[in-house]
């Protein structure tokens, strides 16, 4: 997980580029747009490596371990590629329509609200099942 969550940020980091010469007005574009491409990455990836860091005080199961990794993973370059294919098209992806690139922003953009959903979730879930089994063994 953390090696995604450092790759995602690096791709936040690459549309921070376009992000700049729209601002400058070197590249037509919408500032929001290419903003939001750029957050998503930067900080979808440091979700997924907070994440990681406190898979220690989760009591999971392996197969949950790999469903929340694979729903943060997910969720991660789902938004960040969907941000910037969107501020590359003019596209928006609130709604499943035409042009083909509004539906792939659609698309990347439903598959990372389960993502995030699931793996959120499951961090939640795991986090409070290993706060009850420290309370029980009467750990501080």
């Amino acid at each position: 997980m953390l090696f995604h969550g450092v790759v995602v940020i690096l791709l936040g980091l690459l549309a921070g580029i376009p992000f700049a010469f729209v601002i400058s007005g070197e590249l037509a574009g919408s500032v929001r747009a290419w903003r939001m491409a750029h957050l998503e990455g930067v900080l979808n990836g440091l979700l997924v490596m907070a994440v990681a860091a406190a898979g220690g005080r989760m009591s999971l199961s392996a197969q949950q371990q790999r469903w929340l990794a694979r729903g943060l993973i997910v969720a991660a370059y789902g938004n960040v590629v969907a941000s910037s294919v969107g501020a590359s098209f003019g596209v928006r992806g609130l709604t499943p329509t035409l042009p083909l690139s509004n539906l792939f922003v659609f698309l990347l953009f439903t598959l990372a609200i389960v993502g995030v959903f699931l793996g959120l979730g499951l961090a939640a879930w795991g986090v409070r099942r290993w706060l009850q089994e420290r309370a029980a063994s009467g750990s501080s």
